[in-house]
Protein backbone atom coordinates (compact mmCIF):
# COMPACT_ATOMS: atom_id res chain seq x y z
CA UNK A 1 0.00 0.00 0.00
CA UNK A 2 1.37 3.40 -0.95
CA UNK A 3 2.34 6.04 1.61
CA UNK A 4 0.85 9.26 0.20
CA UNK A 5 -2.88 9.70 -0.37
CA UNK A 6 -4.16 13.01 -1.79
CA UNK A 7 -7.47 14.34 -0.48
CA UNK A 8 -9.59 16.72 -2.55
CA UNK A 9 -11.90 19.32 -1.06
CA UNK A 10 -13.43 22.73 -1.61
CA UNK A 11 -11.48 25.68 -0.32
CA UNK A 12 -14.15 27.14 1.96
CA UNK A 13 -13.33 27.50 5.64
CA UNK A 14 -15.87 24.85 6.63
CA UNK A 15 -14.75 22.42 3.92
CA UNK A 16 -11.13 22.77 5.05
CA UNK A 17 -12.15 22.28 8.69
CA UNK A 18 -14.02 19.11 7.77
CA UNK A 19 -11.07 17.85 5.76
CA UNK A 20 -8.84 18.57 8.73
CA UNK A 21 -11.09 16.27 10.81
CA UNK A 22 -10.63 13.51 8.21
CA UNK A 23 -6.85 14.03 7.97
CA UNK A 24 -6.53 13.92 11.75
CA UNK A 25 -8.50 10.66 11.96
CA UNK A 26 -6.50 8.98 9.19
CA UNK A 27 -3.15 10.23 10.46
CA UNK A 28 -3.83 8.79 13.91
CA UNK A 29 -4.70 5.43 12.35
CA UNK A 30 -1.81 5.42 9.87
CA UNK A 31 1.14 7.38 11.34
CA UNK A 32 3.46 6.21 8.55
CA UNK A 33 1.30 7.73 5.80
CA UNK A 34 0.81 11.27 4.49
CA UNK A 35 -2.50 12.85 3.52
CA UNK A 36 -1.86 16.08 1.56
CA UNK A 37 -4.90 18.23 0.78
CA UNK A 38 -5.70 19.64 -2.67
CA UNK A 39 -8.27 22.45 -2.77
CA UNK A 40 -10.52 22.53 -5.83
CA UNK A 41 -12.79 25.42 -6.83
CA UNK A 42 -16.34 24.38 -7.74
CA UNK A 43 -19.04 26.26 -9.62
CA UNK A 44 -20.85 26.95 -6.35
CA UNK A 45 -17.73 28.74 -5.06
CA UNK A 46 -17.74 31.23 -7.92
CA UNK A 47 -21.35 32.50 -7.88
CA UNK A 48 -22.46 34.51 -4.85
CA UNK A 49 -25.11 36.85 -6.21
CA UNK A 50 -27.92 34.31 -6.62
CA UNK A 51 -29.62 31.67 -4.44
CA UNK A 52 -28.36 28.13 -5.03
CA UNK A 53 -31.69 26.83 -6.34
CA UNK A 54 -31.50 29.36 -9.20
CA UNK A 55 -28.07 28.19 -10.41
CA UNK A 56 -28.42 24.44 -10.50
CA UNK A 57 -28.97 23.08 -7.00
CA UNK A 58 -27.33 19.78 -6.02
CA UNK A 59 -23.91 19.12 -7.50
CA UNK A 60 -22.79 22.75 -7.50
CA UNK A 61 -20.15 22.01 -4.88
CA UNK A 62 -18.97 18.61 -6.08
CA UNK A 63 -18.70 18.21 -9.87
CA UNK A 64 -15.18 19.60 -10.33
CA UNK A 65 -13.96 17.55 -7.36
CA UNK A 66 -15.52 14.39 -8.77
CA UNK A 67 -13.87 15.08 -12.13
CA UNK A 68 -10.45 15.10 -10.45
CA UNK A 69 -11.29 11.95 -8.52
CA UNK A 70 -12.22 10.15 -11.73
CA UNK A 71 -9.02 11.38 -13.41
CA UNK A 72 -6.96 10.05 -10.51
CA UNK A 73 -5.38 13.38 -9.54
CA UNK A 74 -6.82 12.85 -6.04
CA UNK A 75 -7.40 9.59 -4.17
CA UNK A 76 -10.45 10.59 -2.16
CA UNK A 77 -12.75 13.59 -1.73
CA UNK A 78 -14.27 15.05 1.42
CA UNK A 79 -17.80 16.45 1.19
CA UNK A 80 -20.68 17.63 3.30
CA UNK A 81 -23.03 14.77 2.45
CA UNK A 82 -25.96 17.18 2.11
CA UNK A 83 -24.16 18.77 -0.88
CA UNK A 84 -23.99 15.49 -2.78
CA UNK A 85 -26.49 14.66 -5.53
CA UNK A 86 -28.61 11.60 -4.72
CA UNK A 87 -26.81 9.75 -7.54
CA UNK A 88 -23.03 9.98 -7.67
CA UNK A 89 -21.09 10.00 -10.94
CA UNK A 90 -20.57 6.58 -12.51
CA UNK A 91 -17.51 4.94 -10.99
CA UNK A 92 -17.76 6.73 -7.64
CA UNK A 93 -19.11 5.63 -4.24
CA UNK A 94 -19.21 6.88 -0.67
CA UNK A 95 -16.29 5.03 0.86
CA UNK A 96 -17.01 6.19 4.40
CA UNK A 97 -19.33 8.36 6.46
CA UNK A 98 -17.83 9.74 9.66
CA UNK A 99 -19.83 9.73 12.89
CA UNK A 100 -22.49 12.34 12.34
CA UNK A 101 -22.39 15.67 14.13
CA UNK A 102 -25.69 17.17 15.35
CA UNK A 103 -27.92 17.13 12.24
CA UNK A 104 -30.35 19.81 13.43
CA UNK A 105 -30.62 23.46 12.41
CA UNK A 106 -29.45 26.25 14.70
CA UNK A 107 -31.23 29.57 15.31
CA UNK A 108 -28.89 32.51 15.87
CA UNK A 109 -30.21 35.89 16.95
CA UNK A 110 -29.20 39.00 18.86
CA UNK A 111 -32.67 39.54 20.28
CA UNK A 112 -34.60 36.27 20.54
CA UNK A 113 -33.91 32.95 22.26
CA UNK A 114 -36.17 30.79 20.09
CA UNK A 115 -37.38 30.86 16.50
CA UNK A 116 -40.97 30.64 17.71
CA UNK A 117 -40.47 33.80 19.81
CA UNK A 118 -39.74 35.96 16.75
CA UNK A 119 -42.63 38.43 16.22
CA UNK A 120 -44.54 39.02 12.95
CA UNK A 121 -42.76 41.01 10.20
CA UNK A 122 -39.32 40.01 11.52
CA UNK A 123 -36.52 39.26 9.05
CA UNK A 124 -34.87 35.82 9.12
CA UNK A 125 -31.89 35.03 6.88
CA UNK A 126 -31.34 31.70 5.13
CA UNK A 127 -30.25 30.48 1.70
CA UNK A 128 -32.34 27.30 1.90
CA UNK A 129 -35.74 26.74 0.32
CA UNK A 130 -36.30 23.94 2.83
CA UNK A 131 -35.72 26.27 5.78
CA UNK A 132 -37.82 29.01 4.18
CA UNK A 133 -40.78 26.66 3.74
CA UNK A 134 -40.53 25.42 7.32
CA UNK A 135 -40.09 28.92 8.80
CA UNK A 136 -43.24 30.06 6.99
CA UNK A 137 -45.06 26.91 8.10
CA UNK A 138 -44.54 28.15 11.66
CA UNK A 139 -45.00 31.88 11.06
CA UNK A 140 -46.40 33.13 7.76
CA UNK A 141 -45.72 36.80 8.60
CA UNK A 142 -41.93 36.37 8.67
CA UNK A 143 -39.87 37.92 5.86
CA UNK A 144 -37.22 35.42 4.74
CA UNK A 145 -34.05 37.11 3.43
CA UNK A 146 -31.66 35.24 1.07
CA UNK A 147 -28.34 34.71 2.83
CA UNK A 148 -25.20 33.01 1.53
CA UNK A 149 -21.56 32.92 2.61
CA UNK A 150 -19.29 31.20 5.10
CA UNK A 151 -20.57 30.65 8.63
CA UNK A 152 -18.72 33.69 9.99
CA UNK A 153 -19.91 35.81 7.04
CA UNK A 154 -23.55 34.92 7.72
CA UNK A 155 -23.19 35.65 11.43
CA UNK A 156 -21.69 39.03 10.52
CA UNK A 157 -24.60 39.73 8.15
CA UNK A 158 -26.97 39.17 11.06
CA UNK A 159 -25.73 42.55 12.33
CA UNK A 160 -24.90 44.39 9.10
CA UNK A 161 -28.23 43.57 7.43
CA UNK A 162 -30.28 44.21 10.61
CA UNK A 163 -31.71 40.71 10.62
CA UNK A 164 -33.75 39.41 13.54
CA UNK A 165 -32.22 35.97 13.20
CA UNK A 166 -30.50 33.52 10.88
CA UNK A 167 -30.68 29.73 10.57
CA UNK A 168 -27.62 27.61 9.89
CA UNK A 169 -26.73 23.92 10.12
CA UNK A 170 -25.77 23.27 13.73
CA UNK A 171 -22.90 21.00 12.64
CA UNK A 172 -21.19 23.74 10.63
CA UNK A 173 -21.55 26.27 13.43
CA UNK A 174 -20.01 23.81 15.91
CA UNK A 175 -17.16 22.78 13.62
CA UNK A 176 -16.23 26.40 13.00
CA UNK A 177 -16.15 27.16 16.72
CA UNK A 178 -19.15 29.50 16.87
CA UNK A 179 -21.28 27.44 19.28
CA UNK A 180 -21.65 30.39 21.67
CA UNK A 181 -23.74 32.24 19.06
CA UNK A 182 -26.45 29.55 19.01
CA UNK A 183 -29.65 30.63 20.75
CA UNK A 184 -31.67 27.50 19.94
CA UNK A 185 -31.02 24.12 18.39
CA UNK A 186 -34.33 23.66 16.60
CA UNK A 187 -36.02 20.31 17.32
CA UNK A 188 -36.22 17.94 14.36
CA UNK A 189 -40.00 17.69 14.58
CA UNK A 190 -40.23 21.49 14.11
CA UNK A 191 -37.60 21.86 11.37
CA UNK A 192 -36.64 18.68 9.53
CA UNK A 193 -33.01 18.80 8.30
CA UNK A 194 -31.74 18.15 4.78
CA UNK A 195 -30.84 14.61 3.81
CA UNK A 196 -27.24 14.08 4.91
CA UNK A 197 -27.06 17.18 7.13
CA UNK A 198 -24.32 16.98 9.76
CA UNK A 199 -22.43 14.18 8.04
CA UNK A 200 -18.97 14.22 6.45
CA UNK A 201 -18.68 11.77 3.56
CA UNK A 202 -15.55 10.53 1.82
CA UNK A 203 -16.04 9.80 -1.87
CA UNK A 204 -13.78 7.33 -3.68
CA UNK A 205 -13.52 5.43 -6.94
CA UNK A 206 -15.52 2.21 -6.62
CA UNK A 207 -12.61 0.09 -7.86
CA UNK A 208 -9.97 1.59 -5.55
CA UNK A 209 -9.93 -1.22 -3.02
CA UNK A 210 -6.84 0.15 -1.26
CA UNK A 211 -8.60 3.39 -0.35
CA UNK A 212 -11.84 1.63 0.57
CA UNK A 213 -9.87 -0.63 2.93
CA UNK A 214 -8.00 2.39 4.32
CA UNK A 215 -11.25 4.18 5.15
CA UNK A 216 -13.02 1.26 6.79
CA UNK A 217 -12.02 2.20 10.39
CA UNK A 218 -13.32 5.79 10.08
CA UNK A 219 -16.73 4.73 8.78
CA UNK A 220 -19.52 4.94 11.38
CA UNK A 221 -22.02 2.17 10.57
CA UNK A 222 -25.06 3.83 12.18
CA UNK A 223 -24.41 7.20 10.53
CA UNK A 224 -23.81 5.46 7.21
CA UNK A 225 -27.09 3.56 7.54
CA UNK A 226 -29.04 6.73 8.34
CA UNK A 227 -27.45 8.52 5.39
CA UNK A 228 -28.21 5.62 3.07
CA UNK A 229 -31.91 5.74 3.99
CA UNK A 230 -32.12 9.50 3.52
CA UNK A 231 -30.33 9.42 0.19
CA UNK A 232 -32.38 6.51 -1.11
CA UNK A 233 -35.58 8.46 -0.44
CA UNK A 234 -34.05 11.62 -1.93
CA UNK A 235 -33.18 9.67 -5.06
CA UNK A 236 -36.73 8.33 -5.44
CA UNK A 237 -38.16 11.83 -5.05
CA UNK A 238 -35.53 13.38 -7.32
CA UNK A 239 -34.96 16.09 -4.75
CA UNK A 240 -32.33 18.80 -4.74
CA UNK A 241 -32.03 22.43 -3.75
CA UNK A 242 -35.03 23.22 -5.97
CA UNK A 243 -37.46 21.31 -3.71
CA UNK A 244 -38.25 22.51 -0.15
CA UNK A 245 -37.66 19.05 1.29
CA UNK A 246 -36.52 17.81 4.69
CA UNK A 247 -35.57 14.17 5.25
CA UNK A 248 -34.03 12.82 8.42
CA UNK A 249 -33.51 9.23 9.57
CA UNK A 250 -32.70 8.55 13.22
CA UNK A 251 -31.65 5.08 14.34
CA UNK A 252 -31.71 4.12 18.02
CA UNK A 253 -30.81 0.48 18.62
CA UNK A 254 -33.51 -1.51 16.74
CA UNK A 255 -35.74 1.50 16.02
CA UNK A 256 -35.84 3.78 12.97
CA UNK A 257 -37.67 7.12 13.03
CA UNK A 258 -38.07 8.84 9.68
CA UNK A 259 -38.91 12.55 9.67
CA UNK A 260 -40.32 14.10 6.50
CA UNK A 261 -41.25 17.65 5.52
CA UNK A 262 -42.22 19.09 2.17
CA UNK A 263 -43.90 22.41 1.54
CA UNK A 264 -44.07 25.43 -0.67
CA UNK A 265 -42.08 28.64 -0.54
CA UNK A 266 -45.26 30.39 0.62
CA UNK A 267 -45.41 28.24 3.77
CA UNK A 268 -48.05 25.83 2.50
CA UNK A 269 -47.38 22.42 4.05
CA UNK A 270 -47.84 19.27 1.98
CA UNK A 271 -46.27 16.78 4.39
CA UNK A 272 -44.75 17.33 7.82
CA UNK A 273 -44.60 14.24 10.00
CA UNK A 274 -42.59 11.40 11.48
CA UNK A 275 -43.09 7.64 11.48
CA UNK A 276 -41.32 5.00 13.56
CA UNK A 277 -40.39 1.56 12.25
CA UNK A 278 -38.28 -1.39 13.22
CA UNK A 279 -34.74 -0.87 12.00
CA UNK A 280 -34.99 -3.70 9.48
CA UNK A 281 -38.05 -2.00 7.91
CA UNK A 282 -35.99 0.71 6.22
CA UNK A 283 -37.22 -0.27 2.75
CA UNK A 284 -40.84 0.00 3.94
CA UNK A 285 -40.11 3.40 5.50
CA UNK A 286 -38.65 4.75 2.26
CA UNK A 287 -41.50 3.36 0.15
CA UNK A 288 -44.23 4.76 2.42
CA UNK A 289 -42.55 8.17 2.65
CA UNK A 290 -42.22 8.30 -1.14
CA UNK A 291 -45.90 7.49 -1.53
CA UNK A 292 -46.80 10.39 0.77
CA UNK A 293 -44.65 12.86 -1.17
CA UNK A 294 -45.43 11.61 -4.70
CA UNK A 295 -48.85 13.35 -5.10
CA UNK A 296 -47.21 16.76 -4.56
CA UNK A 297 -44.36 16.37 -7.06
CA UNK A 298 -44.70 18.32 -10.29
Amino acid sequence: MKKIWTIGTRGSKLALKQTEIVVRALSSLYPGMEFPVKTIKTKGDTIWDRPLHLIGGKGLFVKEIEDELLRGSIDMAVHSVKDLPSELEDGLILGAVLKREDPRDAFISLGYNRLEAVPPLSKIGTSSLRRKAQILRLKKEIEVIPLRGNVDTRIRKLKTQSLDGIILACAGVKRMGFTEHIREIIPVDIMVPSAGQGAIGIEVRYDNNEVIQLLSPVNDPVSAEEISIERELLGKIGGGCQIPLGIHANIKERSLTLYLSMGGENGRTFVHEKETYRREQAADAVREAHNKIKPFLA
